[in-house]
């Protein structure tokens, strides 16, 4: 994960996952409105993944 990457992980965690597709975008999104921690854990997940 580069450093780009976490930083929008952490700021617009949506924006860090545009690349790996439609759904991972749109699960982040709505649990990013659910809360923040939330979102960026999911980032965080996705982007460990790969």
């Amino acid at each position: 994960m580069s450093l780009i990457r976490a930083l929008l992980a952490i700021l617009f965690p949506p924006l860090a996952v545009i690349d790996k597709g439609c759904g991972s975008v749109l699960i982040v999104f709505l649990l990013t409105l659910c809360g923040w921690i939330p979102g960026t854990i999911a980032v965080l997940i996705i982007l460990n993944r790969n």
